[in-house]
């Protein structure tokens, strides 16, 4: 089939370059001239494991190309998926759907037939409703446009792979036909086994952004629990294993540390509550500003951990923080907890230098206050603390009695809960993380601005049965 993608960001660029791999002739639009050059010549704008290759064999086949002409796409298409960002509006929870809105005010007037309009971009529900309206008045008479809405599951890190196997499929049109034109679309998957769940436009809509509220729940669940761990002195990472084993509950997204971050989930289950409350039924999902604060106080929580092993003051204390990006297998840094604790640490007086495998570049352009090191060992040389806040396999495979030969001082707080922390301390390391209790140390001193209630360490504990569950959408 004959299909657009209008948006070539991160959902775009990899939804246009499967659809070419299993077979579809694909056309990609984007109005930023610099990421449609690179795109044609092979080059993603981003790093995602695996777009390199499936860009490369679309576009030797002759399958994918790209264009800025949402003229040459209204002529090319029969299907046209709209993939445009929708962030949150300055100054409001709300989502800002003007990329989505230009999208259908450019395209319609040149639409020259029927054809099928899909958004995958999340949205408020009702925004389907809405643009079948937009596009009704100003497309030509005889295009009749048809508008359905085809969510996005993607987790950053594992895009190429919930593109072409994903978990399910989830449509929301108001006819049949919409409905067979993509299960034509997505007819390898389908014909795999795929769940395809046909419904009306707004439980589509509905689906992502109550997908992404109940992870956000349950990762600021755990969160909490730490909270109460650290008062009580008891181990959230032991009440993480125990939960999980209730197969009603499971064990992913249990893992208590700096929290979520990213350009989906802190904004997404925002939009939700702003939207929630414009239908009436705010009361519904008041839940989730409690979810959203939970998840802001770990950040602010790091740090007070942080500034009691530091004794109380970080000025001028040398500070290595490993990672800058929300989340492994992304150089994505929007929104990134990591990032911003070693802001507020910077802000605090101490002297950070930050290291991530991908996402430097992009670090250094929203906080370019802090220090870069593209070396791991020279990002730790002469460290009084280190800070792991990005769960990269290459963290989780650091040898501690190496690194503990290059660092000023030995310690740690491991911010995602994921490294072996009896390895750590039996390489003379203090190990540190939130929920996870110790033995009274020197360095666990009294602060007024200290929220943390009880001192806070690992004991034994493996990887292997706490590594985090990749997030996204």
């Amino acid at each position: 089939m004959r299909l657009t993608v209008i948006g070539t960001g991160y959902l775009g660029a990899v939804h246009a370059a499967c659809m070419a791999d299993i077979g579809h002739d694909v056309l990609g639009v984007d109005v930023d001239i610099d990421k449609i050059t690179a795109l044609a010549e092979g080059r993603p704008p981003f790093y995602e494991p695996g777009l390199d290759d499936v860009l490369t064999r679309a576009l030797a086949c002759g399958r994918l190309r790209f264009t800025t002409s949402l003229r040459e796409a209204a002529a090319h298409g029969e299907v046209h998926f709209i993939c445009v960002g929708t962030p949150q509006q300055p100054g409001s929870r709300a989502a800002d759907l003007r990329h989505v809105d230009a999208v259908v005010d450019g395209l319609a007037p040149h639409l020259p037939a029927p054809c099928l309009v899909v958004g995958k971009s999340t949205v408020p529900v009702g925004t389907a409703a809405r643009l079948a309206a937009r596009l009704a008045g100003l497309a030509p008479a005889g295009a009749r446009p048809e508008v359905a809405w085809n969510p996005e599951f993607l987790r950053e890190g594992f895009a190429v792979q919930d593109t072409l196997h994903p978990d399910r499929i989830v449509v929301g049109a108001t006819g049949p036909a919409a409905h067979d034109t993509l299960r034509r679309v997505y007819a390898p998957m389908v014909a795999a086994g795929v769940p395809y769940l046909g419904t009306d436009p707004n439980t589509a809509e509905l689906v992502k952004v109550a997908a992404n509220s109940f992870l956000a729940t349950k990762i600021s669940f755990i969160n909490a629990m730490a909270e109460v761990c650290d008062a009580a002195g008891a181990d959230v990472a032991t009440l993480a294993d125990a939960l999980g084993h209730d197969t009603r509950i499971g064990r992913r997204f249990l893992n208590a540390g700096v929290g979520f971050g990213g350009g989906c989930l802190p904004k997404d289950i925002r939009a939700f509550t702003a939207r929630a409350q414009e239908l009436g039924a705010g009361a519904a999902v008041a839940f989730l500003d409690q979810v959203d604060e939970i998840n802001k106080r770990q950040r602010t929580r790091t740090v007070a951990l942080a500034r009691r092993l530091a004794g109380g003051e970080l000025t001028g204390r040398r500070v290595t923080v490993l990672g800058a990006t929300f989340k492994p297998d992304s150089d994505d840094v929007r929104d990134s907890p990591a990032l911003a604790v070693a802001s507020a640490l910077h802000r605090e007086g101490a002297d950070v230098r930050v290291h991530d495998p991908e996402g430097t570049a992009n670090a250094q352009l929203a906080h370019p206050e802090l220090r870069y090191s593209t070396d791991l060992l020279t990002a730790c040389q002469g460290a009084e603390l280190v800070l792991h806040l990005t769960e990269w396999s290459q963290y989780r495979e650091l040898d501690p009695v190496k690194l503990a030969r290059v660092v000023r001082e030995p310690l740690l707080i491991d911010g995602r809960n994921a490294l072996d922390h009896d390895e750590w301390r039996a390489a003379g390391w203090t190990v540190k993380a939130l929920g996870r209790p110790a033995p009274q140390t020197p360095a666990d001193t009294a602060d007024p601005r200290d929220p943390l209630r009880a001192t806070i360490a690992s004991p034994a504990a493996g990887p292997a049965a706490r590594t985090t569950a990749r997030t996204g959408a």
